[in-house]
């Protein structure tokens, strides 16, 4: 923590500068967008200029400002958009088979894997979530189907940025209460590769899953780089230039487009991957319009009886 404050006493201005409009708008302008210049979520804006608002009504009150420079600045959101997935990225479950085979089939470091990107095919988890997942957290009968109960993320922040001063951040679920937790049923091929992955490699100190040889945290570099050679095992080089599949996450997407293949409610696809709703149908739009062929065919059938 005392580096980052660090950081921001050497990179802030004085308050008294933020009287200056122009300066207060650009301030505005740089939280409406990500890290990599493109631009953020309506609800992520809209907080942060909450939050950006608040601060300066303290200021005001601390005879800092002399008053609140937001108010006298007319300034609209930049407008969102549609972050829907490219179901050229999405592999299909045959695809996805061949991936994961050619995981495994990287040993040492791919077998310690296989079930890492299992999680995140079969359970629609985000890798971070991955990273975290402890032994107490996964249901995994012999036979049938399993449960894992998400209760974390550990992205990525850098040691600078975290109180820890480990390069993983520990956080609650994403757009979820700290304590919230999501729970997610899981078929038996994942119950069988989580079951392996414990008999072979056990659990880190503190319970998790997976972990390095060395027992620490699994890095987004090293499962990338594994993931890279399982497309070049799996995929044709025409697959591999393309954008199929391109990165782990593709996985989870794989996930939901699979569930919403088979008919699964859009609600309960939602809570499974921990969506809201309305969000589930923005981002999967495609897939779900994928389904209006069969949607016709059964009002046409129900049509048909009653006529």
């Amino acid at each position: 923590m005392a580096k980052v404050l660090e950081w921001f006493k050497r990179k802030s201005l004085p308050t008294s500068a933020l009287s200056d409009l122009l300066l207060a708008r650009a301030a505005l302008n740089a939280v409406s967008l990500k890290l990599d210049g493109t631009t953020a979520a309506a609800g992520t804006i809209s907080r942060k200029r909450a939050i950006f608002f608040n601060s300066l009504e303290f200021a005001v009150e601390a005879e800092l400002l002399a008053d609140n420079p937001l108010i006298r600045i007319k300034w609209k959101a930049p407008e969102q958009v549609v972050e829907e997935v490219d179901p050229e990225c999405v592999p299909n479950p045959e695809k996805a088979a061949k991936l994961l085979a050619a995981v495994r089939d990287q040993s040492p470091r791919g077998r310690r894997l296989a079930a890492f990107f299992g999680c995140i095919y079969y359970a629609a988890a985000r890798p971070a979530e991955v990273i975290g997942l402890r032994r107490r957290d996964c249901d995994l009968p012999r036979r049938g189907w399993g449960l894992l109960r998400l209760r974390e993320t550990r992205p990525r922040s850098g040691t600078a940025w975290t109180d820890s001063g480990e390069a993983h951040d520990k956080r609650g679920l994403k757009h979820r209460p700290r304590r919230a937790v999501r729970h997610v049923p899981i078929p038996p091929e994942l119950v069988a590769l989580l079951r392996w992955q414990l008999t072979a490699y056990g659990t880190a100190l503190d319970g998790r899953v997976f972990q390095t040889m060395r027992g620490g945290l699994v890095q987004d570099t090293g499962y990338g780089e594994v993931w890279t050679e399982a497309r070049s095992r799996a995929l044709t080089p025409g697959e591999f230039e393309s954008v199929l599949a391109k990165r782990p996450y593709d996985l989870r997407h794989a996930a939901v487009s699979t569930w919403l293949s088979s008919g699964v409610e859009p609600q309960l696809v939602a809570e499974r991957a921990g969506h809201s709703v309305a969000v589930l149908f923005r981002v999967y739009a495609k897939f779900l319009k994928d389904g209006d062929e069969a949607a016709n065919a059964k009002i046409s059938a129900r049509l048909r009886q009653t006529g």
